[in-house]
């Protein structure tokens, strides 16, 4: 059995809960280690008991190098109790910075792979900043055996024009998790008006919390906005009193992925596949989780033009796409909105193949086979991006 080191910045992350459910689901065996945004160390996922590496605090640089620094240091002590794994999944650039360390810490070579799923802002500067942490990526990256990233533009734009990551590339892309055969799509929410749209997942854009409001408030209660997930305080002068001061807009909390999936999609009409939070950059380029759990039960997507996700939706022949951020181009896109407008875009994204919006216990054994042949020494085949 494969045994896994899993490297992660934030352990209460739900993205992390699911790849580790991936990998066990694959026939992995895992050890975690990691970094924690919550007050207290998390004590269980999936039936591991992280190892603590230290707190760290979103959006604050410069104290996550110092706890990188910190976790470095102590690495041999926190790590010391583990077998020797066979491979070591470090996710995100910090986490990269660990794998060298954790893997001096066994004395041994054993195998990195580097999980990137966002492209940060400052990685993307052409100061000395950005060209500093560029090159300390590609002296990290020299040994790395494989990369996992999530969508083929972010290949294009940052890994092949700045020559990242000399490493065959595995396409992993943000698909709900169903490893259960015949989950249920969700029952079509009542005919609006109100028609809702569901914004689900990491909450971390203003502009598109500011530009939700301004459009509710214009349709005077024919549109509303539910918010489900963990809003990223950080980014939001006062999240939850913005969203109490606006009459269409609620926020419902977190939930679980997948587990509380059908539930929340039963209650709205469109999902909110739009995230300007690192405009023109990592936001064009992603394909967001929310736009295939929406699509997986019958939520119609709506993106921005001229992004991934846009062309992703325009191959699949689904959704509705904005020609720019304002209250008029969605007032132009929605405010025609009928009964029988609504069924035939739910129905086009019901009409697509479930393996586009979801992946499932083949998919996770097919991922650990991967990784298996990594541990072997067994030279990989890139993707075409």
């Amino acid at each position: 059995m494969l045994h896994v080191l899993y490297l992660v910045h934030d352990v209460s992350d739900p993205a992390v809960r699911r790849r580790v459910i991936m990998l066990k689901a694959g026939g992995a065996r895992l050890a975690l280690a990691g970094f924690r945004r919550t007050d207290e160390p998390v004590k269980d996922i999936e039936g591991l008991r992280p190892i603590d590496l230290g707190y760290t605090r979103d959006g604050r640089f410069a104290q996550r190098i110092g706890a990188v620094a910190k976790a470095s240091a102590g690495m041999p002590g926190s790590l010391g109790g583990l077998p020797t794994p066979d491979l070591i999944v470090a996710r995100n650039l910090e986490m990269l910075a660990l794998a060298q360390r954790a893997r001096s810490t066994f004395a041994g070579s054993v195998p990195i792979v580097y999980e990137c799923l966002d492209i940060h802002r400052l990685v993307l500067r052409e100061d000395l900043l950005g060209k500093g942490m560029r090159g300390a990526e590609r002296l990290l990256g020299r040994n790395v055996k494989l990369l996992l990233t999530s969508s083929p533009a972010f290949v294009r734009h940052y890994f092949d024009r700045y020559g990242q990551i000399d490493a065959p590339i595995e396409l992993v892309e943000n698909k709900l998790l169903e490893l259960t055969p015949g989950l249920p799509l969700a029952p079509k929410a009542p005919d609006g008006p109100p028609w809702r749209i569901g914004w689900f997942g990491a909450l971390r854009c203003r502009k598109s919390l500011e530009l939700l409001a301004k459009f509710t408030r214009s349709m005077k209660g024919q549109f509303e906005v539910v918010m489900r997930g963990r809003p990223a305080l950080s980014e939001f002068p006062d999240f939850h009193g913005f969203v109490d001061s606006e009459p269409h807009l609620t926020f419902e909390g977190p939930y679980r992925n997948p587990e509380d999936m059908a539930e929340i999609y039963r209650e709205v009409h469109f999902s909110w596949a739009i995230d300007f939070f690192e405009e023109g950059q990592n936001s064009r380029w992603l394909l967001p989780n929310r736009l295939y759990e929406g699509c997986r039960f019958g939520a119609v997507p709506i993106a921005m033009a001229d992004t991934e996700t846009a062309g992703f939706l325009q191959r699949e022949r689904v959704g509705l796409v904005l020609s720019e951020p304002s209250v008029r181009a969605l007032m132009d896109t929605l405010s025609p909105m009928t009964a029988e407008r609504y069924e035939t875009l739910h129905r086009g994204v019901l009409a697509r193949d479930q393996g586009t919006w979801s992946c499932d216990s083949s998919d996770c054994r097919a991922l650990v086979a991967k990784l298996q042949r990594i541990a072997g020494g067994v030279e990989i085949d890139a993707i075409a991006a």
